[in-house]
């Protein structure tokens, strides 16, 4: 989703709705708000990876919890983000499902990591210091999933994992608002599936909160899954023997979606190309 956007060149002006034209602080990069601001560039976009071929799209709200929107000053347009994103997916998976109903298109709504970590201090000099905690991250992650069921998501996706714990916590308000909702857990039992994806970000085969592969599925096993999986940072080829593990060890479906490949040193400057760029949201 972000580099497809990249590709519309949007300005400042592209991340305003009429509410927010004179919002003090810069909204450019703020692409989840793009749902509320240029809605049908992403419904494009949607169309595009449904053209070629897609069964399952994500909403664009990668970062759609209050947390990562306080960056922006919009901590109070979480839950809208995230409804107008699902209502977005939705209707171009309807659209497509209309057009062939031999091949159903879903929609997964999208949960990124947020830009703290339960797990880690910030403050090298204060090791013990955390920035969030878990009932802060459960709370946000809650409206989160409230504003994604709301709009309309088959699927309930936790992506990108680089704090476990932080996953954990998401996995905790989905938990309770599936409760709230009496939204039965278990896939098979009716309920509404959740996916599980992590990121390995070097040969080590371990999250940037220092998880092995095993050890994260280890931690989420605790909730009847659709699937679990890796995405982002790793190439296909370097993935594959931590996509092993999971295939050896997980009692779910997997999944993946690697990047194109790791960053090659060009030139003595150490140019990276953008398509092996990671999200940058999780540095």
């Amino acid at each position: 989703m972000g580099t497809m956007i990249q590709r519309y060149q949007l300005t400042e002006e592209d991340f305003r709705t009429p509410e927010l034209a004179a919002h003090p602080k810069s909204l450019k990069g703020n692409n989840d708000l793009l749902s509320l601001s240029r809605p049908e560039i992403i419904k494009q976009i949607h169309r595009e990876y449904l053209d070629a071929g897609a069964d399952i799209i994500e909403t664009n709200t990668f970062s759609g919890t209050s947390i990562a929107q306080e960056d922006y000053g919009l901590s109070h347009l979480a839950y809208a983000i995230n409804f107008e994103s699902a209502k977005l997916a939705r209707e171009v998976a309807d659209e497509f499902t209309t057009k062939n109903p031999s091949k159903p298109r879903f929609v997964a709504g999208a949960i990124g990591p947020t830009n703290r970590t339960a797990s880690l201090s910030p403050d090298v000099n204060d090791p013990g210091y955390r920035a969030i905690t878990f009932d802060q991250l459960a709370a946000a992650y809650a409206e989160q999933v409230k504003g994604l069921l709301d709009g309309g998501s088959d699927i309930i996706l936790v992506e990108t994992i680089f704090d476990t714990l932080n996953a954990k916590a998401a996995l905790y308000a989905i938990q309770e608002v599936y409760e709230e909702r009496g939204i039965p857990l278990d896939p098979q039992e009716g309920g509404i599936p959740i996916m599980i994806s992590g990121t390995i970000t070097d040969a080590s085969g371990r999250t940037p909160s220092g998880q092995t592969t095993e050890a994260f599925l280890i931690s989420v096993s605790h909730v009847p899954l659709l699937s679990v999986g890796l995405n982002c940072a790793l190439g296909a080829k370097e993935l594959r023997p931590y996509l092993k593990v999971l295939a050896q060890k997980a009692p779910f479906f997997v999944s993946a979606y690697p990047n194109a490949g790791l960053p090659m040193n060009l030139d003595s400057m150490t140019k990276v190309p953008m398509k092996w760029q990671i999200k940058s949201e999780i540095l």
